[in-house]
C-alpha cells in the first residue's frame, strides 16, 4: 500500500512569483521578494506576496502613477494586469544574457 502523500493528485500552486518573467513581445521583468526590475528597467519596491505582486508605475515609464498587478498561475505562467489594456500572460524565463 502506498503512503497517503504518494496518492495525492491535487493541483498545487507554484512555489513563488519570484524570478524572471518574459512576455511574447520581448518585454522582461524580474521579481525578488519585494524588489522588482520593471519592463522599463526601473528597480523599485512593490507589494509582495508569494503568489501575487503589485507596484506603482514610476514616473519614467508609460502609465506612471497607476498600479500593475500580477498573479501567479503555475510554475511557468502568471497574469499581469497593466494600467491600461487587457490582462497579459507572461512566461517564466531565464536571466538575460549580456
Amino acid at each position: 500500500m502506498l503512503p497517503p502523500l504518494a496518492t495525492f493528485s491535487g493541483t498545487a500552486l507554484a512555489d513563488a512569483i519570484d524570478g524572471d518573467w518574459c512576455h511574447g513581445d520581448g518585454r522582461r521583468l524580474s521579481i525578488n521578494g519585494p524588489d522588482i526590475v520593471t519592463p522599463g528597467g526601473t528597480r523599485l519596491k512593490g507589494d509582495y506576496d508569494r503568489h501575487h505582486f503589485s507596484y506603482v508605475v514610476p514616473s519614467s515609464e508609460p502609465g506612471a502613477g497607476a498600479t500593475v498587478t500580477m498573479v501567479l498561475l503555475s510554475e511557468i505562467l502568471m497574469h499581469l494586469k497593466p494600467p491600461a489594456g487587457e490582462q497579459q500572460t507572461w512566461r517564466r524565463c531565464g536571466k538575460p544574457i549580456s
